[in-house]
């Protein structure tokens, strides 16, 4: 490996977890077209780590537990976005100091700034649909902020683990008075189901990553005249806010990593975290890895 220039750090990486949204679509070969999309490709965006060395204008931040998005600067292969991997070189602006006391559940931050740039500049929601790692935490903002959503789950093996909120199925709530509905299914025939649901003037915040075509009858969204918002990648502003969330002990990250397994068993591992249903966050540990 060559030595850090200028802003460069190397990051060893203890933990990185396996995203529900884009590397399942790279595993089953639904990706749509997306830029650094390509092969050999270096997936993940969720690793956690410690500065191990660093170029002469960022030594000061070696020693550092960070939070690191991934990096471009591989060699032979494609960062989309890049964290799955033991070592990490990047700009020092892209990492992020996290407590130092997080360990595994550090991979989760990425997740938590998702949720955190969908609720931000939007009304809290009073529906949101998935129980997974990220409908979890969009829930449990909610409930910091002094709302109590609902949340529809399918699958059995998701219906617990809620404080403050309520877990339930679609077709066991009556009710057809939502304002906010944050959708986090991925879910492309969701739309009219939502609208079915919603109070006049409502917003559908888009929180999944879709591989197909989004689609919707317009006459009952005109009649409520439905309004849409899909939340992008976090933001920088996002990452820090959460940390200090989670930091201060107005966000927990309890209970959400379900499974660890080493790096070198990702061969199985992926297909357990997309078929298990009540796996919530696969994690590889890369400390130990030859």
């Amino acid at each position: 490996m060559m030595p850090p220039e200028g802003n460069d750090v190397i990051v060893s990486v203890d933990f990185s977890g396996i995203s529900m949204g884009t590397e399942k679509l790279l595993y089953n070969g639904t990706m749509p077209v997306f830029p650094g999309l390509g092969y050999p490709l270096v997936p993940g965006y969720e690793a956690v780590g410690r500065i191990v060395d660093a170029g002469e204008s960022a030594r000061s931040r070696i020693g550092e537990a960070v939070f690191v998005p991934g990096s471009s600067k591989f060699i032979g292969a494609r960062g989309l976005f890049g964290g799955s991997a033991q070592t990490l070189i990047t700009g020092t602006n892209r990492v992020l100091s996290i407590p130092s006391g997080l360990g595994e559940q550090a991979v989760l931050l990425s997740l938590a700034a998702t949720a955190r740039h969908a609720m931000v500049g939007g009304a809290l929601p009073d529906l949101v649909i998935g129980h997974g790692v990220l409908g979890r935490l969009i829930a449990r903002m909610a409930v910091a902020q002094g709302q109590s959503p609902t949340v529809w789950e399918i699958a059995p093996e998701r219906m617990d683990g809620a404080e403050g909120y309520a877990v339930t199925t679609a077709d066991a709530d009556e009710r057809r008075d939502y304002k906010s509905i944050y959708d986090c299914s991925g879910d492309s025939d969701i739309i009219d189901p939502l609208v079915m649901r919603m109070a006049p003037g409502g917003e559908i915040v888009l929180v999944g990553f879709y591989a197909q075509p989004l689609h919707f009858n317009f006459a009952p969204a005109f009649r409520r005249e439905m309004r849409m918002r899909i939340a992008t990648e976090f933001q920088p502003q996002d990452l820090a806010d959460v940390i200090a969330m989670v930091d201060a002990g107005t966000l927990s990250l309890d209970g959400l990593v379900t499974n660890r397994v080493p790096a070198n068993d990702a061969a199985t591992a992926y297909g357990q975290a997309f078929t298990n249903p009540s796996c919530l966050k696969m994690v590889f540990d890369w400390r130990n890895v030859a």
